[in-house]
């Protein structure tokens, strides 16, 4: 789904404007992991009229967010921060393979189509999108986690959503499972923070830090 990529021969000369030298603005983890369901507004949201047109937004949503991710991958190359790198793209093929389960389990044979007018969905994007604003050249393993926790949570929190706004038995159900799916996801993606070591402090600090000109 996306685009050959280029591998950074040399920091000094990125394509773009370098990543900002901000920390992500999730950077603390007791604001990073608390539930974020309330950014998914109650009186909002797709038009789910039945199970197909869920799974449809289930699959737009997972790949939608392996795009980023692997969009991501490509920014940290870039910066030569092939850690990272290769982090966003074990993420991106995560999501990849969620996208290709949907697809089996409905017994597709191709990506469904979007509704007329687009894919709507409360933001801009989908839940599980990462947001642009997260990167920093400088970020480590586990900021990339937060990120990925934090989508995981706002991806579980439309299913839920759509539970209570469901127009029949069927979508509720179908929705239910995807809401449990994501709540395994939220968990496993604890588990892997916990097993990858918090940043210092001063990890944003570069005494030589990238150029860049028109």
């Amino acid at each position: 789904m996306s685009p050959a990529r280029k591998k950074a021969t040399t920091r000094r000369a990125p394509a773009k404007k370098p990543l900002r030298k901000t920390a992500p603005a999730r950077k603390a983890p007791e604001v990073q992991l608390k539930v974020v369901a309330a950014t998914v507004a109650a009186q909002s949201g797709p038009p789910i009229k039945d199970v197909e047109g869920l799974m449809a937004y289930a699959y737009a949503l997972e790949a939608e967010a392996s795009e980023r991710y692997s969009e991501f991958a490509d920014a940290m190359e870039t910066h030569n921060n092939r850690e990272v790198a290769e982090l966003f793209r074990k993420l991106a093929r995560i999501e990849n393979m969620h996208a290709e389960q949907i697809l089996e389990e409905m017994g597709w044979t191709r990506p469904p189509a979007p509704p007329t007018g687009g894919w709507r969905w409360e933001g801009l994007e989908g839940p599980e999108t990462a947001d642009h604003t997260d990167l920093h050249y400088l970020m480590q393993p586990y900021h990339a986690l937060q990120i990925a926790l934090h989508n995981e949570k706002r991806a579980e929190a439309f299913f839920r959503d759509l539970i209570r706004r469901a127009p029949s038995g069927k979508v509720r159900t179908a929705a239910k499972e995807m809401a449990d799916e994501e709540t395994e996801h939220v968990r496993l993606v604890e588990e892997w923070l916990k097993r990858t070591p918090k940043p210092e402090s001063d990890w944003a600090h570069d005494p030589d830090p990238p150029r860049w000109s028109d």
